[in-house]
């Protein structure tokens, strides 16, 4: 077996590499401390998707969700050819592993390389219960995060909306 170094391990850095796009696109938007968001939104047209009125999927939790998405995975793949059928003939792989993580660590390693992925998705079966069943905070502790209830337990919006617990685990994960 080849011997692995440090950076084999680790995933595409996609913060990185989308920080380098827009460096070569956008020079002028870059200062020595970091982006220049109001240069790049100058240079962009004042294209800039503002207010609450537009399409999309928002939940509490979908930014934490964004950031671990986007945070580099130090995992490794080892095979196991002793557990596999025709080892050195087939040109199929078989991957157990977080999904999250395994996509990571494949979209360096693997970019352009592979042409179908079966995702086989989180949910329990048998007693081993990984992700849990129920998805939503009872009503008390989701009005807290979304900020609809104070830490003192005073409601802070005249406008309670809370159906929200219901989904916002299930789509973070």
């Amino acid at each position: 077996m080849q011997k692995m170094t440090p950076s084999d391990g680790q995933s595409m850095n996609v913060v990185d590499e989308n920080i380098e796009v827009l460096k070569k696109a956008f020079p002028e938007a870059f200062t020595e401390d970091g982006i220049d968001f109001e240069v790049l939104r100058q240079l962009l047209g004042d294209n800039v998707a503002e207010g609450e009125e537009k399409y999309g999927l928002n939940w509490f939790g979908k930014k934490k969700a964004r950031q671990i998405a986007l945070s580099p995975s130090m995992g490794t793949l080892r095979p196991c050819p002793e557990e596999s059928v025709d080892w050195d003939t087939t040109q199929n792989l078989f991957i157990e592993g977080d999904n999250l993580e395994v996509l990571k660590i494949l979209q360096k390693s693997y970019a352009g390389k592979i042409k179908v992925i079966y995702i086989d998705p989180p949910y329990n079966t048998g007693k081993e219960f990984i992700y849990p069943d129920k998805f939503h905070d009872n009503l008390d502790t989701y009005l807290r995060y979304t900020g609809q209830k104070g830490e003192d337990g005073l409601v802070v919006s005249s406008n309670n909306e809370s159906s929200g617990r219901f989904h916002t685990n299930w789509l973070s994960m």
